[in-house]
């Protein structure tokens, strides 16, 4: 009786399908069970853990011990970190903004708080708590990539793009503007490229996010090339005064040329009294 319905069993039509299926469900299993892990594998999941460590001590206060942000009666005191990826946390830990010494509307450039291996590890634990943009690699952001005989055109298009995109917040030279709200677009002089392609692809702060729909990588890689070459070219001017545009050289024009001008008039206008006064005397 047995035997008949394992052979009426082996003549199903889905029989075939089901012992494959369940062959294969056995052999991935059983590979996951015994096969090594891979010192890759290893190494991350080391960091990961190192990353959380350091992230409970330094960060939970404000983003909460999973990431998951710190709401106040206030507002939010810390935002959720779940899906801002590695690449966020290398720029904001990196150029030292994170952690803040105190809140405020922005968080200000300062010197990193936190060394090279131990960023990694900070961003590798908050890319784990959900996906995000990655470190970017050095062909994608640096210029120095760029072939030789290529590099012209691509400062040309970036300085469109720039143009275009960044200079009503970064100032045309990008050396950084006012805001409303007590922030301000920061500089980019001195600026890593690195740090300025996780910029454009993580938006921090009142940032908006250039991903790669909105601007290819090549041409973010084109706009870090414009701006070096900027900040390499020669002023033939004499002092840019910032290069922060009719502001400061309206500033410069009053105070300085203006002033000159009138303290002269002053003087002479004195001096020449004087003269009348002692030729009245004699």
């Amino acid at each position: 009786m047995l035997s008949a319905r394992l052979s009426a069993g082996r003549r199903s039509r889905i029989a075939g399908p089901v012992v494959l299926l369940l062959a294969l469900l056995m052999t991935g299993g059983f590979y996951s069970a015994f096969a090594p892990a891979s010192a890759e594998d290893a190494a991350t999941e080391d960091q990961v853990s190192q990353g959380r460590e350091l992230f409970l001590v330094g960060c939970s206060s404000c983003h909460g011990k999973n990431g998951e942000g710190i709401t106040t009666e206030s507002g939010q005191y810390g935002p959720s970190l779940v899906g801002v990826g590695a690449a966020a946390v290398d720029f904001q830990v990196g150029t030292g903004r994170m952690p803040m010494a105190a809140p405020g509307a922005q968080a200000p450039d300062k010197a990193p708080v936190y060394t090279e291996e131990e960023t990694a590890a900070l961003a590798a634990y908050v890319a784990s708590l959900g996906p995000g943009p990655a470190i970017p690699d050095a062909e994608m952001y640096d210029p120095d990539t760029i072939p030789e005989d290529e590099r012209e055109e691509a400062i040309v298009r970036g300085g469109e793009f720039f143009r275009t995109n960044c200079t009503a917040c970064h100032n045309f030279a990008g050396t950084g503007g006012a805001l409303p709200g007590g922030k301000y677009a920061p500089t980019l002089v001195g600026v890593e490229p690195v740090h300025i392609y996780e910029a454009l692809i993580t938006g921090p702060q009142q940032m908006p996010v250039f991903s790669d729909e909105v601007l290819e990588p090549e041409q973010k890689r084109d706009i870090i090339a414009y701006l070096q070459s900027i900040e390499e070219a020669p002023n033939y001017g004499g002092s840019g005064m910032g290069a922060l545009g009719p502001v400061s050289e309206g500033m410069f024009a009053w105070v300085v040329g203006i002033g000159s001008l009138v303290g002269f008039a002053i003087w002479i206008a004195s001096h020449t009294a004087r003269t009348s006064r002692k030729g009245a005397q004699a």
